[in-house]
């Protein structure tokens, strides 16, 4: 049985409209979601032996914000990566790890869950993360492998999903 936790990037900032898209940084609810979301992360207390990041600015500042207590290991191959292409790097990147934490960006981290959670595992959980995938949303998958290698479709089920207006209504869709 593997771990796999998935955090998507907090809010980010729009404000400079002549910046790239890679290089757009948070903005304040961002940063206070990602806060928040990385205090409800460490009392989770999962023991994660690995965290996976895109390079992306508003990734790395969810992180430093999120102060979850791991040190990020950047790969390129997550910026706007596909969920194929995130199964991948998971297949060569896991090795002996038991438990690894992903941050990264949508639409591929719920797909992720579309794609992992087997049909028969479905839950109220899954209900919910099937509708969206908010910013700075935390989730954790348990899967059914004995190694990284064999990650495949309909292997897992979604035990934990939690966005930040979860936890303060604040942080909740803005009208």
């Amino acid at each position: 049985m593997k771990k796999l936790g998935l955090f998507r990037h907090a809010k980010s900032d729009w404000g400079a409209s002549d910046m790239r898209d890679f290089d757009r940084g948070l903005n304040a609810r961002g940063r206070r979601g990602a806060r928040l979301m990385g205090d409800h992360i460490r009392r989770q207390n999962v023991g994660w032996d690995l965290l996976l990041a895109s390079p992306a600015e508003r990734v790395r500042n969810t992180l430093e914000e999120a102060a979850i207590g791991l040190e990020p290991e950047w790969e390129k191959q997550l910026y706007l990566a596909s969920s194929d292409s995130i199964c991948d790097v998971l297949r060569a990147r896991g090795k002996d790890a038991e438990a690894i934490f992903l941050a990264g960006h949508n639409p591929a981290l719920g797909d992720m869950i579309l794609e992992l959670v087997a049909g028969s595992a479905e839950n109220a959980l899954f209900d919910e993360a099937k509708i969206k995938f908010p910013t700075a949303t935390f989730a954790i998958l348990e899967l059914d492998i004995e190694q990284w290698a064999d990650l495949r479709s309909e292997c897992g089920r979604l035990v934990h999903f939690t966005r930040p207006r979860d936890l303060d209504a604040e942080l909740g869709p803005q009208d």
